[in-house]
């Protein structure tokens, strides 16, 4: 782990430990994140007029070496009406931030006890309305004026100022790429008692991310405009992790959507700190199941990846029996279990050539009723390509063990690749975690497609169909161990040879009680019962 991980992490445990004391951990994650997000949209700017200045000859690189510096270079130029305009123009930014909302600037103000709460909230307006349509209502959930914050203006005044202190000292461009991420993760990690609702969106863990990306980008590495799409996409961080494996990772087209708002929008976060361009987002805030979404534009994806709340109630309204998504199948996930209406969703949204991911639990593999009526009919379609055991205890919100299912629709064959990965992992607290090596072993097994024992197995349709369609992993992949045979005649010798040590020292230890004496009846007595025993 570097140093820089560890003083973000750092951070935010002091900034917990502060800010717990008047608000829970689910509201105190959006404050941080929230601010984390504008420091870093204000160090862009300042960082980037820097740059431009130098490339134009208007100062040299010494001039712009620290944050004051830079700070004040920016103060300068952009106070020039003649000079302004130019040099907005040649920043090219998605948003502005005037020198006297900066972050650092509201640091300075903190430092000479100027600093009021009025001016950050006129900063977030400033942000959101700089460029609506990418910005607005980015920062709703940063409720400055909450009593949450403190009962008092001066006590929400101070912990604000307090948080901005702390965050202060961060170099988040130095900071890996995922950094609201990187912080989500943890936050959710360390205080998930804490975070109630928060904590059942199953944050998806780094390492299955990289898997499940893998998986459905593989064999489209090269490809230019690759489309993806998470109707369930939490954070954005599992959608964002494809841009490690494709190469032209500019020209990827992401599409999201996430039913929370703020979890919504922190996605919306996460996708300008990538850098990710504005025309190449394209992320909802709405309920997948209640109504389908893209209908309107594109409509299919090269990959559909997500990792949707397990087991979650939805209405199963019978009207749902005619949506195009649901009506092949002849019946609906039932009203306790959205499990499959998320399946088929992406499903439906699937490109005939594109690979769809999705993290469930086991239950989808055998529970019957109208699920198993559902997964009968996906493996008739041959459109379940594999399942992928997952360890269990590796996601922050549950224990419960996972699956990856692997669907594609251009297939010829109907057989199904079952790969048991519930010991690919490494013990760990409070979470267990499957490093690179692990991953890399799933992933291979999953492109050999072939039989290994203990481990793999390519099922036939006529298997799984004398399995009645149940798709349990046991069923294909035998990891039975058993128990070694016993050498008899070694074990007697061991006995013997136990049994003789053990009357060997019983003598020794009778010769040595009948050696002791003692004036006290009682003790006698108590001897000599001892010794009665012992003969």
């Amino acid at each position: 782990m570097s140093n820089k991980e560890n003083n973000l992490k750092q951070v935010l445990w002091d900034l917990a430990n502060v800010m717990r004391q008047t608000m829970g951990a689910a509201d105190y994650m959006d404050y941080v994140l929230g601010i984390i997000f504008y420091k870093h949209l204000s160090d862009k700017v300042l960082d980037l007029a820097a740059m431009t200045l130098v490339d134009a000859g208007e100062v040299e690189e010494s001039d712009v070496e620290t944050e004051a510096q830079r700070q004040a270079v920016y103060q300068k130029y952009y106070s020039d009406e003649s000079f302004r305009d130019d040099l907005l123009d040649s920043m090219n930014m998605d948003y502005t931030i005037k020198p006297e909302a900066t972050f650092t600037a509201l640091m300075d103000e903190i430092r000479t006890q100027k600093f009021q709460l009025e001016h950050l909230d006129q900063a977030f307006t400033d942000i959101e309305q700089s460029n609506s349509d990418l910005l607005g209502h980015l920062f709703d959930d940063v409720e400055l004026h909450s009593t949450k914050l403190g009962s008092t203006p001066q006590k929400r005044n101070a912990l604000i100022a307090d948080v901005m202190t702390a965050l202060a000292p961060l170099n988040l461009d130095s900071h890996s790429e995922d950094i609201l991420g990187d912080a989500y993760e943890y936050m959710i990690g360390n205080f998930a008692s804490d975070m109630g609702q928060k904590a059942s969106e199953f944050y998806t863990p780094q390492s299955v991310s990289m898997l499940l990306t893998r998986i459905v980008t593989s064999g489209n590495e090269e490809k230019k405009g690759f489309s993806a799409y998470d109707p369930a996409m939490g954070s954005g961080s599992l959608l964002l992790n494809i841009r490690h494996y494709i190469q032209d990772a500019d020209s990827i087209e992401y599409y999201g959507q996430e039913i929370k708002t703020s979890t919504y929008n922190l996605a919306r976060m996460n996708m300008i700190i990538h850098g990710v361009a504005a025309t190449n987002q394209h992320l909802h805030n709405a309920d997948t199941l209640d109504k389908d979404w893209p209908a309107d534009e594109v409509t299919d994806f090269d990959a559909v990846m997500m990792n949707p709340p397990y087991s979650q109630k939805w209405s199963a309204d019978k009207g749902f029996l005619s949506d195009p998504r649901f009506s092949d199948y002849g019946v609906l996930a039932p009203k306790s279990k959205a499990d499959y209406a998320f399946l088929l969703h992406g499903l439906y949204h699937l490109k005939s050539t594109g690979t769809m991911g999705i993290v469930l639990p086991h239950g989808v593999l055998f529970r019957g009723g109208t699920e198993g009526k559902i997964r009968q009919k996906l493996l008739e379609k041959g459109y379940i390509y594999a399942v992928i055991g997952l360890p269990a205890g590796i996601f922050y919100s549950t224990g419960i063990p996972t699956i990856i299912m692997v669907l594609r629709k251009d297939r010829l064959s109907r057989d199904v690749l079952f790969i048991d990965g519930s010991k690919e992992f490494f013990k760990g607290k409070p979470q267990n975690t499957m490093e690179e090596e692990n991953i890399k072993r799933l992933f291979d097994t999953y492109q050999a497609r072939a039989d290994e024992d203990k481990f793999a197995h390519v099922a036939s349709f006529d298997e799984i169909k004398e399995n009645d369609y149940n798709l349990n992993i046991p069923r294909y992949v035998d990891t039975f161990e058993p128990e070694p045979e016993i050498d008899l005649a070694e074990l007697n010798k061991e006995m013997a040879e136990t049994n003789a040590e053990i009357a060997k020292n019983e003598a020794e230890l009778l010769a040595m009680v009948q050696d002791l004496t003692t004036d006290d009846e009682k003790k006698a007595k108590d001897l000599q019962d001892f010794l009665y025993l012992m003969k």
